[in-house]
């Protein structure tokens, strides 16, 4: 009620604010002992499967080592960022390190490659994009997921939408003027338009989002938010084909088999509406191939031992001098 079925803030930052200001060396006492649950894991091929996908810095990556000691900072020199949640959710594992250590942290949401090897929230879905290692940043925010008890054959054939509009988010605005006031499509901005004022209406909670079979995860200023939510649900992530991914590798998802993708001009969304709910047993599919690979992101332990090795990595590569 208070938060509309969303995390809570005022949990996340009491937790974050109390591992702030409890002294590290606590956490680097840990770091030897936690790595080394590595070889008594059965899934050790799986962990460092996921880390070498996040950090695909290699010993050899060539980059300006020159512009990248301008740039770094020493971990116990790094300030809070004007996006604290980037800071918070980086400095949970980057606290198990030597803190004389340096990166580059780049805060907020970032449509292009980081120039210089650098921790980030996102990066595009592009060759040679390894100098933006994947941090889960922003996490209370976009790692949310939810228990929903209603069966997709039970939920509403339409399509929901609620969303902000305005700059680097023009798909947005395409998908509104092509399909606002279709019947098979409930879809509304969240903010005013100054262009069309009509088109807002109140936002809605996850659990009334839950209503509908098909819930339309469009990306924004870098990846659809409520995608990871959606995934988790008993509805049906819609979205053209990605082309931003951010710790739930985005990039690995399979279109028509953990989500439905349709073109990026929506055109054909009717069309694909449609066909799945004549065939209920491949929507039922595709939910349950989307519950797997959100199951992945639950142990909360292994995504521990997952950020940090994707750290390690980053610092030996990164600090060769240090």
């Amino acid at each position: 009620m208070l938060h509309s079925g969303k995390n809570s803030n005022l949990k996340y930052y009491l937790r974050s604010y109390l591992r702030e200001y409890t002294p590290k060396v606590f956490s680097q006492m840990r770091l030897k002992g936690l790595l080394i649950q590595m070889d008594e894991r059965a899934d050790k091929d799986y962990i460092l499967q996921r880390v070498d996908y996040y950090c695909k810095l290699q010993r050899d990556s060539v980059f300006d080592g020159n512009t990248w000691e301008k740039k770094a900072v020493r971990l116990c020199d790094q300030r809070i960022t004007g996006q604290k949640t980037y800071y918070f959710d980086s400095m949970e594992y980057a606290r198990y390190f030597n803190q004389d250590l340096r990166w580059i942290l780049d805060e907020g949401d970032k449509p292009y490659v980081a120039p210089e090897p650098a921790i980030v929230k996102n990066r595009p879905l592009v060759d040679n994009n390894q100098n933006s290692v994947l941090l889960n940043m922003d996490k209370n925010r976009h790692f949310l997921f939810v228990d929903d008890k209603k069966e997709w054959r039970d939920k509403q054939d339409i399509a929901i939408f609620r969303g902000d509009l305005g700059p680097r988010k023009e798909n947005r605005d395409v998908f509104m003027k092509r399909w606002i006031g279709h019947p098979m499509v409930d879809a509304a901005s969240t903010n005013r338009s100054e262009e069309h004022p009509e088109w807002q209406k109140e936002k809605m909670t996850i659990g009334e989002h839950l209503d509908y079979k098909f819930i339309m995860s469009l990306e924004g200023n870098d990846v659809a938010s409520n995608l990871k939510w959606v995934m988790s649900s008993n509805s049906i992530a819609v979205t053209p084909r990605h082309t931003q991914e951010t710790w739930f590798m985005e990039g690995k998802l399979i279109p028509n088999y953990h989500y439905i993708e349709i073109k990026d001009d929506f055109s054909d969304l009717e069309e694909r509406l449609i066909y799945y709910i004549e065939h209920p047993e491949e929507a039922e599919a595709i939910i349950q191939h989307a519950h797997e690979w959100v199951d992945q992101f639950c142990d909360k332990k292994r995504e521990r031992l997952i950020s940090l090795l994707v750290l390690k990595k980053y610092f030996e590569i990164t600090n060769q001098d240090s």
